[in-house]
């Protein structure tokens, strides 16, 4: 794969016990030194007016003024250093280049994926939380949007977190479709079944909380009955993936049940998934706080694109996440039965 990485997004500083530290990405890097075909890209960071296409351009002002100030708590979770402005322009300006990337025709060994941070999917349009302060994603697909590269977007989040920022800032469009897998009654406690959106967003918000412990045979199942049909109908030019994990089953902050196996059977998945639908594919970071739980998913994916086939998954899906799927059915998605 190539990955989107810039040393700036180290320096962006949360204190010595938050789980969202610069280790997150220095494991990541060693990690993927074992690998063979690894490429590393250094991207622009995101200009202004791209921030301010999905943020509020006061609220981009005053988080600009509070890391030049020296930053400290945004609020309980959520911590700036002097250097958080530059790293997190720089987080959206690799998401920018992974949804760029992709749309250019980089596929299989060379599609792309996002290492930024500080990650996104929780900032909404005029605050951050979360650990968040721009929404990486959203910033990535509104700017391929307005700049005619794409049409239609879609975004799925396997993050465990519901991806609050990400589903508000497009709740009444149409040209993106979002899509999140989260363990019901974490936080943010956003993301129930039946916010599919409005307006012109009218069924282009999928929301699936599985109960905690559900496994990954669940999040595949999801993939392949209504993820996949849903997006067959929705046709998107571009299909990124909010791609945390911390849903493994050992991650310290969830306890849900998917191994790093699983995550290269979904990215199996995703993979079939913007073949079938001719959409370009992207990766994006978000979550995923144990150090090797991380690097080892990361690693994973890329070893999928490169050539490794996961074994068969055991198929065990809980009566709690069949009931969950079978509400999502009911919201009446085009193209899902």
């Amino acid at each position: 794969m190539r990955f989107g990485y810039r040393e700036v997004c180290l320096e962006h500083e949360t204190g010595p016990r938050h789980p969202e530290s610069p280790d997150r990405l220095r494991a990541v890097r060693q990690k993927l030194k074992e690998c063979h075909g690894v490429t590393y890209v250094d991207a622009d960071s995101a200009d202004r007016d791209r921030l301010e296409a999905v943020h509020d351009d006061e609220y981009v002002e005053t988080f600009e003024g509070f890391c030049a100030r020296g930053g400290g708590n945004w609020d309980a979770d959520t911590v700036a250093s002097q250097e958080t402005w530059d790293a997190a322009r720089a987080s959206a300006g690799l998401a920018e280049w992974a949804a760029e990337s992709a749309l250019e025709g980089n596929d299989g060994r060379e599609t792309p994926f996002s290492l930024g941070r500080p990650p996104g999917h929780h900032a909404v349009e005029d605050d951050a939380m979360g650990f968040c302060f721009f929404n990486n994603a959203a910033v990535a697909a509104q700017s391929v949007i307005d700049s005619g590269a794409a049409e239609r977007v879609a975004i799925f989040d396997w993050d465990v977190h519901h991806g609050n920022g990400t589903q508000d800032i497009f709740y009444e469009q149409g040209d993106v479709f979002y899509i999140s897998i989260h363990e019901r009654g974490l936080y943010p406690g956003s993301g129930a079944i039946d916010e599919t959106g409005s307006h012109d967003g009218d069924g282009t918000t999928m929301n699936i909380p599985f109960p905690p412990g559900t496994t990954g045979g669940a999040f595949l199942e999801a993939l392949s009955s209504v993820i996949g049909p849903a997006l067959v109908a929705y046709d998107p030019d571009l299909f990124l993936i909010s791609a945390g994990f911390d849903a493994h089953e050992h991650d310290p902050i969830s306890r849900m049940r998917v191994s790093t196996e699983d995550f290269g059977r979904m990215t199996q998945s995703v993979s079939e998934i913007a073949a079938e639908t001719d959409a370009a594919l992207g990766f994006i970071l978000e979550g995923g706080y144990g150090l090797d739980t991380l690097s080892e998913s990361i690693r994973m994916v890329h070893e999928v694109f490169d050539g490794y086939q996961p074994p068969p998954a055991d198929g065990e899906i809980s009566d709690g996440a069949q009931s969950v799927l079978a509400d999502v059915k009911e919201q009446g998605f085009r193209g899902v039965e």
